[in-house]
């Protein structure tokens, strides 16, 4: 009976031991590992320059004076430079009258341009790729923009595929988890995110305040993205996905509704964004960020923090405790400015968003990359460093996640022809210069100034 029992026991713990085993590996082949992204930049007869921002001005004549004066001082601080760009549409002035083939057509460059560049780089054929995710917000044709890209490069049958859109500026985060809960259930799998936004069929051509400021800030763009959880690329890699976090506010009307594409009262198509949208921005960002501290801030930190708290005193959560970069939606200087006072951070923790706004502007979703990119363009990215990234979205959401860096980084990207100039602070404001006087004008005089300058 004896050897019996030992040898019963001896099978338990072997096959508690093989339990054990398979937990770990399964847990070790669910890693989220980023190998390569590839930024777009579109060809520089697409560029905005200043100039051209005040023709394109002048060509809707449903702005009356009183909203040029005010759209000229929103591109006055807007934060962005002379280098920005836009649809193939707009710059040859038919932003009135855009049609699918302009969607597509900005979408195409976008996709051979990256993809091309990212399968060369990683030397992984699209026939290797087991997921496929695409977020372009504001364009749905059909067939859909995934259909376009495994037809392109011929993708395997099998392929999983999702085309997300009316995500906002917070979808390629969306896209990331739909890739991390994808590796849970597949090993050794690789993904390819591919992100942008669609600007050539939605320029907003009416005079509606709340709708035509999106025309100051968003430009064309796009971001493609590979990743993996095989080990055996653990060397090639990146950075690994640490933790992410969706904070989504929909159930609440004001949140709902306060960032949305609609028609104004004439009937034009654009996209609103209320005067409460600080106010939700604020209030999923507080959900948000009280999600995400614990898994990354260290238990002094947190325990302090809550101390503070308990007996009333003013506390603000010191993240770079748990957090070395900060890789900050650019979606306005003062939105930046704005997260920068909140979380008490200095002006070099947000020089990636700044300088990506004022060189590439506001290219929605993909935005957070081209700022990843500065900061790898830079070499401040480490081997253990952590890199927060947090993005908002129509919706209204707020999506962040940290990712640890592998090994040291050092590629330049789509910055590497002009990193060696940023920041640079001696750099004038071109639209203040172009545009200053709309500070000092009346309403009244403003119609002669405008034929000087247009």
């Amino acid at each position: 009976m004896e050897p019996l029992m030992v040898t019963l026991s001896f099978l338990s713990l072997l096959f508690f031991l093989f339990i054990l085993y398979e937990l770990a590996v399964q847990t070790r082949d669910q890693c989220c590992y980023l190998l390569h992204y590839e930024c777009h930049k579109p060809s520089n007869d697409r560029k905005i320059s200043t100039k051209f921002c005040g023709d394109i001005i002048s060509r809707n004549k449903k702005l009356g004076l009183q909203e040029q004066q005010f759209l000229l001082r929103a591109i006055v601080n807007s934060g962005i430079g002379e280098e920005t760009y836009g649809p193939r549409n707009i710059v040859e002035g038919r932003e009135n009258s855009p049609t699918l083939g302009d969607g597509i057509i900005e979408m195409d460059e976008f996709f051979m341009q990256t993809l091309d560049q990212l399968f060369r780089k990683t030397s992984v054929s699209p026939q290797e790729i087991d997921l496929l995710v695409v977020n372009v917000a504001l364009l749905a044709p059909v067939p859909s923009l995934t259909s376009r890209i495994i037809n392109r490069f011929r993708m395997r049958h099998d392929i999983k595929t999702f085309n997300l859109t009316g995500m906002g500026c917070s979808a390629s985060l969306v896209s990331i988890n739909l890739v991390q809960n994808f590796f849970k259930s597949k090993k050794n799998a690789f993904a390819v995110v591919v992100t942008s936004e669609s600007i050539a069929p939605n320029w907003y051509s009416g005079k509606d305040k709340s709708m035509i400021l999106t025309n100051c800030l968003f430009r064309s763009g796009g971001c493609s993205i590979l990743l993996t959880n095989n080990r055996a690329f653990k060397d090639r890699v990146k950075m690994r996905l640490n933790c992410l976090v969706r904070t989504h506010l929909g159930a609440l009307d004001e949140a709902h509704t306060c960032c949305m594409q609609m028609e104004d009262d004439q009937g034009t198509l654009g996209f609103f964004l209320g005067k409460n949208l600080p106010k939700v921005a604020t209030r999923a960002f507080t959900k948000n960020i009280a999600e995400l501290a614990p898994k990354v801030l260290p238990l002094t930190e947190l325990i302090r923090y809550a101390a503070l708290k308990f007996v009333k005193k003013a506390a603000i959560l010191k993240l770079k405790t748990g957090i070395d970069h900060f890789c900050l939606h650019p979606g306005g200087t003062a939105v930046i400015e704005e997260i920068r006072k909140a979380l008490g951070l200095t002006e070099q923790d947000v020089e990636p968003s700044k300088m990506t706004l004022h060189r590439f502007g506001n290219t929605s979703a993909s935005s957070l990359w081209y700022v990843l990119g500065y900061m790898e363009a830079k070499k401040r990215l480490r081997k253990g460093d952590n890199v927060w990234m947090i993005s908002f979205g129509s919706g209204f959401k707020c999506n962040s996640c940290v990712w640890e860096v592998v090994r040291d980084l050092a590629d330049g990207n789509v910055w590497e022809d002009i990193i060696a100039g940023y920041p640079d602070k001696t750099t004038v404001n071109p639209y203040m210069q172009q545009y200053g006087w709309i500070y000092q004008e009346k309403s009244e005089t403003l119609k002669g100034a405008e034929a000087k300058v247009f």
